[in-house]
């Protein structure tokens, strides 16, 4: 799989991928008070509390596997990372899974910190992932251009978890594009995931599908970093002689 040239220019690579006809199309997730199956499994998706976990907890439904798509700092301080570890222990959900998102400096091991923004030099935690006890921090091993961990991606996933969206779904920020074309590129062509979670853009929570991959946003911070939108919850079946 090889980088597409607009990949720097998602707004103009997207009409060009929009005028091919790719599918996108709004979804309908289950309401957050349906009733969970005996057959399947209840994710919840949270992304982007920014520090006000605490304030969401009361609306986070019950479920069989939570999930975080990063941003639950501002800063990757110590002090933000072990509150959000505490106000997670307070969630029920048997399986809680978590990812960094770009706010959590310092996560990122072997992190060139020359190429940082000026107004997070001397921010963040090293290896501050050490610090959650209370549930599953998933990363990528080593440190690589986005392609080359986007082909990193097994070819057999049902629930793929990243914080950055594909190109073209719900990636909208000031009426641009900032989703990333070779992620799209991997889940669309390759992958082809039953459910796509993510977060990071703010302003478009929600879920559309291609008709393989229902594309879920569960950004719930608002742009002013407020708590403005719901979690959201799909359910996966499970495979016949398997159980909970």
């Amino acid at each position: 799989m090889e980088s597409h040239p607009l990949s720097d220019n998602p707004h103009r690579l997207w009409e060009e991928i929009w005028s091919k006809q790719r599918v996108c199309q709004p979804f309908q997730p289950p309401r957050l008070s349906d009733p969970i199956k005996e057959n399947c499994l209840r994710f919840v998706c949270i992304s982007d509390t920014h520090e006000k976990l605490g304030k969401v907890l009361a609306g986070i439904p019950p479920g069989d596997v939570l999930v975080h798509c990063g941003d639950f700092t501002n800063f990757g301080e110590a002090e933000e990372i072990k509150q959000f570890d505490l106000e997670m222990a307070q969630l029920p959900h048997r399986h809680k899974i978590v990812v960094a998102g770009n706010h959590e400096l310092g996560f990122e091991d072997g992190e060139d910190l020359a190429l940082r923004d000026s107004k997070y030099v001397g921010r963040g935690t090293a290896r501050g992932y050490e610090l959650l006890k209370n549930c599953v921090y998933l990363q990528d091993s080593s440190i690589t251009e986005l392609l080359e961990c986007w082909k990193k991606i097994p070819d057999d996933v049902d629930v793929l978890l990243t914080h950055t969206p594909p190109l073209g779904h719900l990636d909208l920020f000031c009426g641009e594009r900032w989703g990333c074309a070779d992620l799209l590129e991997a889940v669309e062509k390759r992958v082809k995931p039953k459910y796509h979670v993510f977060g990071h853009v703010h302003e478009n929570p929600g879920c559309t599908t291609n008709g393989t991959t229902v594309f879920v946003n569960a950004a719930n911070c608002n742009n002013s970093l407020e708590p403005a939108n719901p979690p959201i919850v799909f359910d996966l079946e499970i495979p016949k002689g398997f159980q909970k």
